[in-house]
């Protein structure tokens, strides 16, 4: 008999009741809202609530990966397994994670619930709406585009350049054919005919401010800020301009609360948020790991992608909204990852794994080794201590573990093999001791920049920094728009560089840890309602398409049961 699936495990789970899974992090039934049997909104409150606690008393700890391959390395199930292996231990343990969106869940991709027997449970719940965040974030982010388009028809009064127009619509569905539209086609009364189109909603401004939100009035002056456009002379436009902030705010009044699950094993997972990785933070949310981190005793936080993007924005905004600072870093490893950087094999999502990367080679693991390399020092350039997670997978070979070992302690980094997957908490044994371990290693926490660097200089200590780019080239539009940013009062924000999450570079052909390049910045925008100037490398498909058969054409409904589901 096969292993069972991700949907058979966890439909097999006996769950506790949010109240007893809020009680282990001392969290009073008061302020839960139950959604269901199973799942809970956390009332932000309790933040400000007397008689709560007020202050970190958590060891705070990244989970971040080397640079993925397009299946992904595991991050959410060591994040889950981890919190189930400390459990075991006797610490009180919260992990906090973003909210898988749907279109990958449709798409190729599948869920991000974890995998096996380290999941955050109910599976489908997760993976399928949760508490309506995702569709209330829909819903603001659109009311806005309404307005916007509203506005020009009754006159445009605030003189709004049509020809820039800067924000779009979003959906929470793969639709390639709605990248690119136009809209107000039929009669005068339809509106006012241009062109624009739709981000899935992962990739909407509004999610990523609501992620980086610390309370009701935050949200609604973030909201405020929102950059729709500019005007004919070059005046930004804002959502505040348009009378659209307050009801935004209206919408998403219950969607700043985070919701409380659990693992298979019962340990709190706090999920909530789940902004874009390549073009936005790609981090769960500041008020998810304030609740937790007044209250546990370890907090595992998970940031998308690898060190080079959802850990750098981790560290260099995040961290500067919440106040909140690391104590360690997680960095997970596959040998199928380190072996496809040795530039020796395609992988490709939906298809089987080449069979000669299945194969028993350590030499194929050490030439592709480097990457690993390069995200430890990522890590230890922000002054955090890394520990090494090896997520092992049945066809890998002790060998191979050992090429990762042998590097880990040559540079002097806690290791250790984690079989979570297989075996839930108690497969992470020895990586839940490595990381108590580490965390009796003081840090010295520091940023990549200053706040007071022009945003030239943020986006080029990024680059060389972090990256190890030579240098950045920035394409006369992007210089242009950087110089304006600065006058407008933006120069103090931080940055995000949107790029490929194959390489640490923009080029997804570049494996392993690329050296002698140049990092080209072809265009660069304000997300001022988040908080940050983000540039552009490179095409982003801020609207992913679905595949020929797509996971959609295999889940179903069967006797009230969802079959299917990955």
């Amino acid at each position: 008999m096969g292993f069972p699936s991700d949907l058979e495990i966890a439909s097999a789970a006996e769950l506790r009741p949010p109240a007893e899974i809020a009680g282990r992090l001392g969290i009073p039934e008061e302020f839960l809202e139950p959604y269901g049997r199973t799942v809970a909104k956390i009332d932000l409150g309790i933040l400000t609530a007397p008689g709560q606690p007020q202050e970190q008393r958590a060891k705070y700890v990244v989970v971040t990966a080397v640079t993925p391959t397009p299946l992904g390395e595991g991050k959410t199930t060591t994040s889950v397994g981890l919190a189930d292996g400390l459990a075991q231990l006797g610490k009180r343990v919260a992990v906090t994670l973003r909210q898988p969106s749907m279109g990958p869940t449709f798409g190729i991709k599948g869920g991000a619930a974890g995998g096996g027997y380290s999941q955050i449970v109910p599976m489908d719940r997760l993976n399928l709406h949760l508490t309506g965040d995702f569709h209330a974030i829909t819903a603001a982010h659109n009311l806005l585009s309404a307005l916007l388009d509203n506005h020009l028809h009754h006159g445009n009064e605030l003189g709004i350049d049509p020809r820039n127009i800067t924000w779009r619509r979003v959906l929470d569905v793969n639709d390639r054919s709605l990248r690119n539209i136009v809209l107000g086609l039929g009669a005068r009364a339809d509106g006012v005919a241009r062109q624009t189109g739709f981000d899935i909603t992962a990739a909407s401004e509004v999610m990523v401010l609501l992620s980086l939100s610390s309370s009701l009035a935050d949200l609604s002056q973030r909201l405020r800020r929102i950059v729709v456009g500019y005007t004919y002379a070059g005046r930004p436009v804002t959502a505040d301009d348009l009378g659209a902030a307050g009801a935004m705010a209206v919408i998403l009044k219950d969607a700043i609360n985070p919701n409380l699950l659990q693992t298979l094993e019962g340990t709190p997972a706090l999920i909530h948020c789940g902004p874009f990785g390549n073009i936005a933070t790609g981090n769960s949310s500041v008020v998810a790991d304030l609740v937790a981190t007044r209250r546990a005793d370890i907090v595992l936080t998970e940031a998308g992608f690898g060190a080079d993007m959802g850990a750098e924005r981790f560290m260099n905004v995040k961290c500067r909204v919440s106040g909140l600072r690391p104590d360690a870093a997680v960095i997970v490893v596959t040998v199928r990852a380190l072996k496809a950087h040795s530039g020796r094999f395609k992988i490709v999502a939906g298809k089987p794994l080449p069979e000669e990367l299945l194969a028993e080679n350590p030499d194929d693991v050490r030439a592709g080794i480097a990457n690993l390399r390069k995200h430890i020092q990522i890590i230890e350039g922000f002054g955090v201590w890394p520990v090494v997670a090896i997520n092992a997978f049945p066809q890998d070979f002790d060998s191979e573990h050992q090429v990762i070992r042998d590097l880990c302690a040559e540079l002097g980094v806690k290791c250790a093999v984690s079989r979570h997957v297989a075996e839930g908490g108690a497969g992470a044994a020895e990586l839940a001791q490595a990381l108590i371990d580490a965390l009796d290693h003081p840090t010295h926490f520091r940023y990549t920049y200053e706040s007071d660097q022009s945003l030239v200089s943020k986006i080029e200590a990024v680059a060389t920094k972090v990256y190890g780019a030579d240098g950045v080239d920035f394409a006369p539009a992007a210089a242009s728009a950087l110089a304006a940013y600065e006058k407008l009062g933006f120069g103090d924000l931080p940055v995000v560089i949107a790029k490929s999450h194959l390489s640490i570079s923009h080029d997804p052909a570049l494996k392993g840890a690329p050296t002698g390049w140049r990092l080209p910045v072809r265009e660069v925008r304000a997300a001022a309602g988040a908080g940050y100037v983000y540039a552009i490398c490179g095409e982003m498909r801020t609207m992913p398409g679905f595949a020929s058969h797509p996971n959609a054409e295999r889940i179903d409904l069967v006797d009230g049961e969802i079959r299917g589901l990955s």
